[in-house]
C-alpha cells in the first residue's frame, strides 16, 4: 500500500509499471506560433526558386508535363516511350493536374504546389498520430503519491510537440521531401494510414468515419503511388495490432469498438491489395545482398551507414524507447510505430530504393523517439544538446564561409574548390536569399540562449536544438548554395549547351537518353525530342556516349555527321554527342508544321 511505501519514493505506480515519470510542470505547451515557424522554415525552402534537379526529381517532373499535355495515358505514364520508372500514378496525377490548374505558373513550380501541402500534411498528420498514441492508457506516466502528475491531454499534447521536432531533425527528410517524387506521396499517405490508426481507440461509431476515410484513402494512395505491398503490410499488422490490445481494453463497448475496427481495417486492406492487383500494380523487386563477394558485403556496409545517418537522431531515442518500454511492447503505443518502422526498413532492405524507402520510417520513428523523453535523465538530455549544438554550428560555419569564399574569393582554398568542383560556375547574389539567411542565423543564435537558460521542464526541451539546427542548415543551403546547387544537381547547364547548337524550328531525334535526359533537354532545352529508328525524320540526333557502341544498330550511320561531344560541367561522365544529317531532303523543309515542337503545357 502507499502508506508503507518510504517518503522519498515520492511516486507510486497506479495501474501497470511505466518509465515515464512527468510533472506537470514538464507537459507545457511549446507555443503555436514557434512551432508554426518552425514547420513553414522548413518546408518552404527548397520548394521555392529552384530548377528541378537529377534524378527522380526532373523524371517526375518531365511525365507529370507529358500527362498534362495529354502526350500519354493516366493509366500509364510514359515519357517518350520509357514506362519503366513510371510505376506510380497519383504523384504524376497530383503534379499534371496542378500544371493545368495553375497556368499562370512556370510547370516547374505549379507541379511542387500540391506536394507543399503534402509535406504540411505529413508533418499534422504525425503530430496528431504521436498525440492520440500519447493519450492511450498505457502510455500515461506514473501518478505521484501526493498529485502533481502530468494531465493526460497536457502530457499528449507535449509528447505530440516533441515527436514533430523529432521528425523535422531527421537529417534524411530534408531533400528527398522536398523533391516532386512518389517518394514524398508514399510519405503522405503513410503518415495519413498512422494518423488513423492512431486516432481510431478515440472515436465512437458516429466519428469513426473521419479515420476510417483516412485509412481507406492512405492504404488507396500508398498502392498508386507505387508502395502496394507496404500498403498491405502496413494494414494487415495494424488490424493485427487492433486485435491484440483487445487485451488491454476494458470490457464491454471498448471492446466491440475495436472488434469492428479491427473488421474495417482488415477489410479495407483486402479492397486495396485487391485494387492494386487489378491495375496490375504490384512489382516483386526482393533483393536481398549476400554476404559472399566484396561487393555484397560493401552494400551492407553502405546500407548500414546510411540507417545511422539517414535517420539521425530519432533511431538512439526509438532504440531507448523500446528498452525502457519493453514490458509493454504490444501497447498500440509501442507497437503501432515499431511495426510501421519495421516495414519500412524491410522495404529498405530488399528494394533497390533504399533511401526512399527508408522515408517511410521517419514519422514512427519520431514517434518512438518522442516516448524516449520522458525516461532520459538530465546527463543524456545535456550530451544531445551539446553534440547538436557543436554539429549544427559548424555546419551552418562552414556554409557561410564557402558562401563568403563564392562572392569574395577568400579564403581562397574554399572558392578553389568551388570552382574545380563546379568549373563554370558564375555565383551571383539575392538580397533576399541574404536577408532570409542572416535571419535565420540570428533566431539560431537566440535559439541557443533561450536553451541555455532556465528551460530545463518542458518535455519536448531536448528536440528544439536538433529541429532548430536541420532548419537553420536546410534554410541556408536552400538559400545562399542553391545558384551553386542549381548549376551542380541539374541539367540546365547541359541542356543549354545542346539548345545552342540546334535550330529551334526542326525536331531532335534522340538514342540511349534515360528519362531523366529527356526531360530534362525537353524543359531547360525545350526541344521537340523523337525516338531514333532507321529512318531518320529530323535533322538533329542526340547520344549519350556509353550507348553508342550500339547506335549503328539502329541509326543509318552514314545519314549522320558528328557535330561534338557536350558534358556535364558538373560530372565528367555523363556525357552526349550531337549529330546533324548531311542532307536535308527538300521536302522536310516544306514541312516545317510537322517538325514544330509540341505546345508546352503552360
Amino acid at each position: 500500500m502507499a502508506q508503507n511505501r518510504p517518503f522519498a519514493a515520492h511516486f507510486l505506480f497506479v495501474n501497470k509499471p511505466s518509465p515515464a515519470i512527468i510533472a506537470q510542470s514538464a507537459v507545457r505547451r511549446l507555443p503555436r506560433l514557434a512551432l508554426l515557424l518552425f514547420c513553414l522554415a522548413y518546408v518552404l525552402p527548397g520548394f521555392l526558386g529552384r530548377s528541378p534537379w537529377k534524378n527522380a526529381d526532373i523524371a517526375a517532373f518531365g511525365a507529370m508535363r507529358e500527362l498534362a499535355a495529354g502526350h500519354t495515358s493516366w493509366l500509364h505514364p510514359q515519357l517518350l516511350g520509357q514506362s519503366g520508372e513510371f510505376e506510380a500514378l497519383v504523384p504524376y496525377w497530383l503534379g499534371a493536374i496542378a500544371i493545368k490548374w495553375l497556368p499562370f505558373l512556370d510547370p516547374a513550380f505549379a507541379v511542387r504546389v500540391p506536394f507543399i501541402f503534402l509535406l504540411a500534411f505529413t508533418l499534422l498528420c504525425t503530430w496528431y498520430a504521436i498525440y492520440y498514441l500519447a493519450r492511450s492508457p498505457q502510455a500515461q506516466p506514473v501518478a505521484f503519491a501526493f498529485g502533481g502528475e502530468a494531465d493526460p491531454v497536457d502530457y499528449a499534447r507535449a509528447i505530440a510537440d516533441a515527436g514533430l521536432l523529432a521528425l523535422i531533425a531527421s537529417l534524411g527528410l530534408a531533400q528527398l521531401s522536398h523533391e516532386t517524387t512518389p517518394a514524398l506521396a508514399q510519405l503522405g499517405f503513410m503518415a495519413l494510414v498512422f494518423y488513423a490508426m492512431a486516432a481510431s481507440p478515440f472515436r465512437n461509431a458516429f466519428a469513426l468515419a473521419g479515420p476510417a476515410l483516412g485509412l481507406a484513402v492512405g492504404l488507396a494512395g500508398l498502392a498508386l503511388s507505387g508502395a502496394p505491398t507496404v500498403a498491405t503490410l502496413l494494414g494487415a499488422g495494424s488490424t493485427l495490432i487492433t486485435l491484440l490490445s483487445l487485451n488491454h481494453g476494458k470490457a464491454g463497448k471498448d471492446q466491440t469498438h475495436a472488434r469492428r475496427w479491427a473488421l474495417l481495417a482488415g477489410g479495407l486492406t483486402l479492397a486495396v491489395a485487391a485494387l492494386a492487383w487489378g491495375m496490375d500494380l504490384w512489382r516483386w523487386r526482393i533483393e536481398i545482398p549476400g554476404l559472399e563477394t566484396p561487393e555484397e558485403r560493401k552494400e551492407w556496409r553502405s546500407l548500414a551507414r546510411l540507417l545511422i545517418w539517414f535517420t539521425w537522431p530519432a533511431w538512439p531515442l526509438a532504440a531507448w524507447t523500446l528498452y525502457r518500454w519493453r514490458r509493454q511492447l504490444t501497447s498500440r503505443h509501442v507497437a503501432l510505430p515499431l511495426w510501421f518502422a519495421l516495414v519500412a526498413l524491410g522495404a529498405t532492405v530488399t528494394t533497390t530504393a533504399s533511401d526512399r524507402s527508408l522515408l517511410l520510417s521517419l514519422p514512427p520513428l519520431a514517434a518512438l523517439a518522442a516516448f524516449a523523453l520522458p525516461t532520459l535523465k538530465r546527463s543524456v538530455a545535456s550530451l544531445i544538446d551539446w553534440f547538436t549544438l557543436l554539429f549544427f554550428t559548424g555546419c551552418a560555419f562552414v556554409i557561410w564561409v564557402i558562401w563568403i569564399a563564392m562572392q569574395t574569393g577568400v579564403p581562397r582554398q574554399p572558392a578553389a574548390n568551388v570552382a574545380k568542383l563546379a568549373p563554370g560556375f558564375e555565383p551571383s547574389f539575392s538580397w533576399l536569399a541574404f536577408v532570409a539567411a542572416v535571419l535565420a542565423t540570428l533566431a539560431w543564435a537566440w535559439l541557443v540562449k533561450w536553451r541555455a537558460g532556465r528551460q530545463r521542464a518542458a518535455v519536448w526541451k531536448s528536440m528544439v536544438l536538433p529541429a532548430g539546427g536541420a532548419t537553420l542548415c536546410w534554410l541556408l543551403l536552400m538559400t545562399l548554395w542553391l545558384p551553386l546547387l542549381d548549376y551542380a544537381r541539374s541539367y540546365a547547364p547541359l541542356s543549354r549547351q545542346v539548345a545552342a547548337r540546334v535550330d529551334p524550328k526542326f525536331c531532335v531525334e534522340v538514342y540511349g537518353l534515360t528519362s531523366v535526359q529527356v526531360a530534362a533537354f525537353q524543359y531547360h532545352g525545350k526541344l521537340d525530342l523523337r525516338q531514333a529508328g532507321v529512318k531518320a525524320s529530323c535533322p538533329y540526333l542526340i547520344v549519350d556516349t556509353d550507348a553508342q557502341d550500339t547506335l549503328s544498330n539502329t541509326v543509318d550511320m552514314p545519314e549522320w555527321a558528328y557535330l561534338a561531344t557536350l558534358r556535364r560541367p558538373t560530372d565528367k561522365n555523363e556525357n552526349v554527342a550531337l549529330y546533324k544529317r548531311v542532307s536535308l531532303p527538300a521536302a522536310s523543309a516544306s514541312a516545317v508544321p510537322a517538325l514544330k515542337p509540341r505546345p508546352s503545357p503552360q
